[in-house]
C-alpha cells in the first residue's frame, strides 16, 4: 500500500493526534502536515519517516487498553467447590489466588481436574493452585505479552502495583480482530 496524504490523515485521526500535535512531535509546521495531507507537497523521505514512526509508536496497543478489568479471584481458603461455580457462572478457565493484596497462586481448570477423584470438594485454592500468573505492567505493549502467553494461560496486568485486570489468549484474539496493521486501514 503507497504512502499517501490520505493515508497519514487517517493514521493520525486513528491514533487521536490533530495536525498541531502530529506537527509538533514531528518538528514540522501544522501548515506543513495539512498539506501533505492534501497532496499539495511532495515532502522528504526524512519527514515521512518521522511522520510514520509518530503514528506507529502512537498505534501500539498497551495491555491496559485489552485487558478484561475485573478480575475474579479467590482467597487461599476458598473451597475448590465455591471456585469451581466462580468459573462457570463467569465464563473463565483460571482464577488467581489472592492473599492480602499478593497473588500467590492459580487455580485452573486443568489444576482442579488432575485432582479429580480425590475429595476435591473439601480442598482449598491452597491446596490446588500452582504457580502464579505472570504479571506485566499496564503499559507494556501487547506483542511483548504474547510470548508470555505461548507458556501461560493468561498474565494479571497491575498499575502501581495493584492487579487492575487480566489477558488471556482469548483477549489478545479479540484484540486482532482490531485494525492494527496499517495494511487493515481500507483506502
Amino acid at each position: 500500500m503507497p504512502i499517501t496524504g490520505e493515508l497519514i490523515r487517517r493514521l493520525r485521526i486513528e491514533v487521536g493526534l490533530t495536525q498541531a500535535q502530529l506537527a509538533e512531535l514531528v518538528g514540522v509546521s501544522q501548515a506543513h502536515i495539512a498539506k501533505i495531507e492534501q497532496g499539495k507537497v511532495d515532502p522528504r523521505l526524512s519527514t515521512v519517516n518521522r511522520i510514520l514512526r509518530v503514528l506507529t509508536e502512537k498505534r501500539v496497543k498497551k495491555c491496559g487498553d485489552i485487558m478484561t478489568r475485573n478480575v475474579i479471584s479467590a482467597k487461599p481458603e476458598e473451597r475448590i467447590t465455591e471456585i469451581s461455580e466462580k468459573m462457570v457462572r463467569h465464563g473463565i478457565s483460571q482464577v488467581p489466588v489472592i492473599d492480602r493484596g499478593r497473588v500467590i497462586g492459580t487455580v485452573t481448570e486443568e489444576s482442579i481436574m488432575r485432582r479429580l477423584g480425590s475429595d476435591i470438594a473439601n480442598q482449598t485454592a491452597e491446596e490446588v493452585m500452582t504457580s502464579p500468573l505472570p504479571i506485566v505492567d499496564e503499559n507494556m505493549s501487547v506483542e511483548k505479552v504474547k510470548a508470555l502467553l505461548g507458556k501461560h494461560q493468561g498474565v494479571l496486568v497491575s498499575q502501581n502495583g495493584k492487579i487492575v485486570g487480566i489477558i488471556t489468549r482469548s483477549d489478545v484474539l479479540k484484540a486482532l480482530c482490531l485494525p492494527l496493521e496499517w495494511t487493515n486501514i481500507k483506502e
